[in-house]
């Protein structure tokens, strides 16, 4: 799957969800599988917590945080 296709399964709506990107058709919001991803969860443990989920769902979620850091710079403690 293209990153423009993984990123058709993204939406944003001003009236679901506080206008939060979430995957297409669900009320996750991108931020919490991402924040899965962060804190050491597997692909396989998110797709068990949330069944109606597939693998591509979570594809996208990266592939809308990977466009979102071209966009905006955080600031990370320099190792000194």
């Amino acid at each position: 799957m293209s990153h423009e296709e993984l990123l058709q399964r993204i939406w944003i709506d001003p009236g679901r969800c506080g206008g939060k990107p979430c995957i297409r058709g669900h009320r996750i919001w991108v931020s919490l599988i991402v924040d899965f991803l962060a804190s050491g969860m597997s692909q396989k443990e998110i797709l068990r917590d949330y069944p109606q989920l597939k693998a591509a769902d979570i594809q996208a979620c990266l592939a809308y945080a990977s466009e979102m850091t071209r966009e905006r710079y955080v600031t990370v403690p320099v190792e000194g």
